[in-house]
């Protein structure tokens, strides 16, 4: 572990070249006019795997895209780690945003990141934090000093809600028998505060139909008699939420875990500028459920989006129409012990009663998510904390993330682990957003607090 630091000093230049290439394959796993950059993503991962050294290296099938698996099984007796990322990313749109060509990554200075931050689609997520853990791997192999079993999943569906993983991992078991998960899909609060994220929101998403006249109609003949399915939708999703900004569907919070004061009061403690949090969004105020803090808007309270909403004419010029149909995509954010498979049926019977008859509604259930609670007393936490405190050379803050990892509740009714979620990100890389980047201290820093994480697991786990 000592070598670690003056390893990526020598060798900067070329692991940030390997994760630049990886970076210039667009792998969009939502748009199957990518399907061949995605499928060449898990190729390159492939090809990563083999030469660092790992065994029973494979591309495995799977009804979606493939996921890329590889171990390294030093002796039996020890204790395995599995390590779970994606090589998939979110769509570049809108591209005229970027500053630079979303996957020509390119380098530079930030306010957050001085030493300089890698701007391309998936620097952040998850590409750059995936490629971490590879890197940290074979460090270690190299210097023959590697403590523990490692096997690696990388998929190619996250970014689309993971429809093939649980096919996969429900085939083999025995394959992927572990002892802890480790993922780096999260963040830290500031480069200068770790974290590890220790609670998840769930998710449900839907998409809603609003069908009105059975064809677009003349706004002047036919205005003020007929139901305008867009009017109608917008009042519809206006009515979901009341003058406190909490959730009017009947049901939805029966099955909330109220957090204690104490809780509470540990949340209060996580470092948090407000107006400094406005000011990096160009907001004048911050908005949501009263009664709450916007830390705890932000983690441990439910919510429901409207992500996009169409309908109707909306190219150049005027058409004077009511549209035959309007739609909108909405997702709700889910806290423990709230059920995804629940709370859609939930949000249908409720949103269906709320429209007129003059308009017919359809609820389509996308996909979601259980929320989830890792424990900090276990031996991959301690061991996480630890690798944390070397790097950083503080104590890590034990943090609720507002994002949702539906496969982490999945791996553990399937695989009995519990996951630890040592990110590296920040809530400013701009995930799924425009001009996403990761800070090189951030990529270097996760390779060496990972080295860092294996040793300190191997001696958790021979207590």
């Amino acid at each position: 572990m000592e070598d670690i630091n003056s390893y990526l000093i020598q060798n900067k230049q070329r692991l940030l070249d390997e994760l630049f290439d990886l970076l210039r394959i667009p792998s969009v796993s939502a748009d199957p006019a990518y399907a061949t950059d995605v499928e060449s993503a898990a190729e390159f991962i492939r090809d990563k795997m083999t030469q660092m050294g790992l065994d029973n290296v494979s591309i495995e099938e799977t009804p979606g895209y493939p996921i890329v698996y590889g171990e390294k099984i030093i002796d039996p007796a020890l204790p395995t780690v599995l390590v779970y990322g994606h090589y998939d990313v979110q769509p570049a749109d809108p591209l005229e945003l970027w500053e630079s060509d979303p996957f020509e990554p390119v380098i530079k200075k930030t306010p957050i990141h001085p030493d300089g931050a890698i701007f391309a689609r998936g620097a952040s997520d998850d590409k750059g934090q995936m490629f971490m853990h590879l890197k940290a791997v074979e460090y270690l192999l190299n210097k023959k000093a590697l403590p523990v079993n490692v096997k690696f999943m990388i998929e190619g569906e996250e970014e689309v809600g993971s429809p093939s993983l649980a096919w996969y991992v429900a085939r083999n078991h025995d394959k992927l028998k572990n002892d802890v998960i480790i993922i780096s899909d999260t963040g830290m609060v500031a480069n200068d505060v770790p974290a590890i994220t220790t609670g998840l929101r769930g998710l449900a998403y839907v998409e809603v139909e609003v069908t009105g006249p059975n064809r677009d109609l003349h706004s002047g003949l036919y205005g003020g008699a007929v139901a305008n399915p867009i009017n109608i939708l917008a009042k519809m999703i206006a009515q979901l939420t009341d003058e406190q900004n909490r959730i009017t569907i009947p049901g939805f919070y029966d099955k909330v875990r109220e957090l204690s004061p104490e809780e509470r009061a540990a949340i209060a403690k996580t470092p948090f500028d407000l107006e400094e949090f406005k000011k990096d969004l160009g907001i004048e105020d911050v908005y949501g459920e009263a009664g709450y803090t916007t830390l705890e808007r932000q983690s441990i309270r439910p919510t429901l989006d409207v992500n996009g909403i169409w309908g109707g004419y909306t190219g150049e010029g005027a058409k004077t129409i009511i549209p035959s149909k309007a739609f909108a995509k909405i997702s709700m954010r889910l806290v423990p012990d709230q059920d995804p498979d629940e709370i859609p049926q939930l949000f249908t019977d409720y949103f269906k009663k709320l429209a007129p008859k003059g308009v017919k509604v359809k609820v389509k259930n996308l996909h979601g998510g259980h929320p989830y609670v890792t424990p900090t007393d276990s031996p991959g936490y301690k061991a996480a904390a630890k690798a944390m405190k070397r790097a950083f050379g503080k104590e890590p803050l034990p943090i609720y993330s507002g994002g949702s990892i539906p496969i982490v509740p999945l791996f553990e009714k399937e695989l009995g682990s519990k996951s630890i979620l040592m990110g590296f990100g920040l809530n400013s890389d701009a995930i799924h957003s425009p001009n996403e980047h990761f800070g090189v201290f951030n990529y270097l820093k996760g390779i060496e607090t990972i080295t860092y994480f294996y040793n300190f697991y191997n001696q958790q786990k021979n207590k």
